[in-house]
């Protein structure tokens, strides 16, 4: 695995793309913290996206899960960093967030897989 940081001037278009190419994949977001230690904010929620804020000293937004009942926004301010874990084979398996105050933010996937790996799969449709 290497790892690869995104310059804070392209984090828009790499959000943008970053949710393109994973929405609805499952994720756990992970927060790791000198004083609480790591605590996993969401374990296994479909990613609906990531959003870069407007506000003055900057912002993300994680958003996770489809139903009412099964919804996650998770804020990150002051980011200062964002990396990508890239597998061997091209996937991208993670990304993590540094905050200006040393809090770091993991957003894994359950799996990791290339998007040709995912080309061709079909979707179950949504059960109302």
């Amino acid at each position: 695995m290497r790892t690869r940081q995104v310059p804070r001037a392209e984090w828009e278009p790499f959000f943008n793309a970053f949710t393109r190419r994973h929405e609805g994949w499952l994720a756990t977001v992970r927060v790791i913290d000198s004083r609480i230690g790591s605590q996993v904010e969401a374990r296994d929620l479909p990613l609906e996206g990531i959003v870069v804020g407007r506000s003055q000293g900057g912002s993300l937004s994680i958003l996770l899960g489809k139903r009412p009942d099964a919804n996650v926004e998770h804020p990150v301010e002051r980011p200062e960093q964002v990396w990508v874990e890239i597998t061997d084979q091209g996937a991208e398996a993670a990304l993590e967030i540094v905050s200006a105050d040393g809090r770091r933010t993991i957003l894994e996937f359950r799996t990791a897989v290339t998007p040709e790996e995912v080309d061709g799969l079909v979707r179950e449709p949504a059960v109302d």
